[in-house]
């Protein structure tokens, strides 16, 4: 990882984003080089309970236990972000404190460690070289410091202005920034 990178951070939609796959959403990104960039929508939960799309995996489901739509790349993919018991678990690799990428092709039990809460995502969001670039600089995303709990948070409709309330100075503002400007 260079110095660069924003790998492990948080990508936060700036109000009037109106692209529908990323309309106020927080994207946590697992991979960031010159070479591209790859994260997950964290905020974007579908109908799909755990059990339909990856029977075995319900007990330790993050709330809800339903399927999160982790971007418009490849949407029939899953990665799975989860928190383990052990930080040296066989199929769990770190990607931001205690929260890493499983394994899903084990079982949970079977991770060398038991899985403690996990979250199940279909596709992704990817981006080629320079392409996030050049939407920051374009002012299409704030880019924040992430915490462990952002990548399980139980209440996903409200992640977006969580993650911009405890940012310090005029970001913090957005929080409160209705999703139709006209209702302001």
């Amino acid at each position: 990882m260079s110095a660069d990178s924003l790998q492990g951070r948080l990508l936060v939609a700036v109000p009037g984003m109106y692209d529908p796959n990323f309309d106020r959403t927080v994207v946590l990104l697992l991979e960031h080089t010159e070479d591209g960039a790859l994260g997950l929508v964290l905020n974007r939960p579908s109908e799909t309970g755990v059990g339909e799309a990856l029977p075995g995996w319900e007990p330790v489901a993050a709330t809800p236990p339903v399927v999160f739509v982790g971007g418009p790349v490849a949407p029939t993919g899953a990665l799975a972000l989860g928190t383990v018991t052990s930080g040296d678990a066989e199929g769990w690799t770190p990607v931001l404190g205690p929260v890493g990428l499983l394994d899903l092709t084990r079982a949970p039990a079977e991770a060398g460690s038991e899985v403690a809460r996990a979250r199940l995502f279909a596709g992704h969001a990817g981006w080629t070289a320079g392409q996030l670039e050049g939407e920051i600089a374009a002012g299409g995303w704030f880019v924040v410091d992430a915490e462990p709990d952002d990548a399980l948070f139980s209440d996903p409709e409200q992640l977006w202005p969580a993650v911009l309330a405890r940012q310090r100075g005029r970001l913090a503002w957005f929080a409160n920034c209705p999703a139709d400007p006209r209702d302001n």
